[in-house]
């Protein structure tokens, strides 16, 4: 689910009773009501959606069965013409991943799962030329994880599962302090047990 400036929140794909889902709708806050928008080109679950800086929606990865499992496809929502168009894919098809939106508009997506495992690689899209380029990769790979933009500009990024090891709980900081650079930095951070 994503909220848009206009207010609305934006609700796109998934799964029910065994079917994947093509369909989005937006939820209208003032009134409590739920209408269709636009159709996904593919149906999609386990996606991330990121609101760009230009008012667009960013949708990336999943998983769907109609179009082969692992998804490097992304597409782009327009609420002002509530459509979608397909933008560049992925260099690598994922699910369970995460997607950032970083302070210079690029979006950094990190790990997840495809066809070889749990992943560590990581990936930035920029919405000018709308193309994914390969960034260093998490020093621990990682799925269903959570990723957070801080007030310096790092990333932190934490927990998760390791199809290998099981659930983890390092943390990891990708980026400079007050700038941020294709980097993740190599000092993982291990958390207090239990938390």
């Amino acid at each position: 689910a994503t909220l848009l400036p206009n207010g609305k929140v934006l609700v796109v794909g998934g799964w029910n009773s065994s079917v994947f889902l093509y369909s989005t709708e937006l939820y209208e806050p003032a009134s409590g009501t739920w209408t269709n928008t636009g159709s996904l080109n593919i149906a999609r679950v386990r996606h991330t959606a990121t609101l760009l800086a230009n008012g667009l929606v960013l949708v990336a990865g999943g998983n769907s069965p109609y179009s082969g499992g692992y998804l490097a496809s992304a597409e782009l929502y327009d609420p002002a013409s509530q459509t979608w168009t397909t933008t560049g894919a992925l260099n690598n098809a994922r699910e369970y991943h995460t997607a950032t939106l970083l302070p210079d508009g690029q979006v950094l997506v990190a790990g997840g799962e495809n066809w070889s495992g749990t992943l560590a690689s990581a990936e930035l899209y920029d919405p000018a030329s709308g193309v994914w380029t390969t960034t260093d990769s998490l020093n621990t790979a990682r799925e269903s994880h959570t990723a957070r933009l801080l007030p310096n500009g790092q990333v932190l990024v934490a927990g998760g599962w390791n199809v290998g090891s099981g659930y983890l709980r390092s943390a990891e900081l990708y980026g400079a302090a007050s700038a941020i650079s294709p980097t993740l930095l190599t000092n993982a951070v291990m958390l207090p047990a239990g938390v």
